[in-house]
């Protein structure tokens, strides 16, 4: 399973590729990862700019112009940033396209990963609200 400093090393990969970029598209080629992508996920992403690329736990959040989208990377998953139209290998299971047409390509061979999409604070989402204090802030102490 990605650890904390790899979900931390492939957010300051992605950022720099993402931030400022807005969405052209979204395929979502497999919906069954550890929850199913959510239906119409290109449709609420295109059109959307990435404002910030932020972490929380082992969870990727893009901040977006209407919300943010919160990934996880399971046991097995990993995001790259590919040419737009570079064909998908067997476990490339969401592409997000970008105006510079470049993808973030979800590859997760285990589909353990997910992809949720909130318009509230993400920081009050199911999955984030309970976490403890992020390790790499000053609230994380003896």
């Amino acid at each position: 399973m990605p650890e904390l400093p790899e979900v931390e090393t492939t957010r300051r990969g992605i950022r720099p590729h993402i931030l400022g970029h807005a969405i052209t598209a979204a395929s979502v080629r497999e919906r069954r990862l550890r929850w199913p992508v959510p239906r119409g996920l290109g449709g609420t992403l295109t059109g959307q700019r990435v404002q910030a690329v932020e972490r929380r736990g082992k969870y990727l959040l893009l901040y977006l112009d209407a919300g943010c989208l919160i990934l996880h990377l399971g046991m097995s998953g990993s995001l790259h940033v590919a040419a737009a139209n570079s064909p998908a290998s067997k476990h490339d299971h969401v592409d997000i396209v970008f105006d510079h047409d470049k993808c973030l390509r979800l590859r997760d061979p285990r589909r353990f990963g997910s992809i949720h999409y909130t318009r509230g604070d993400p920081l009050r989402h199911k999955l984030l609200a309970g976490l403890g204090p992020e390790p790499l802030s000053a609230e994380f102490d003896g």
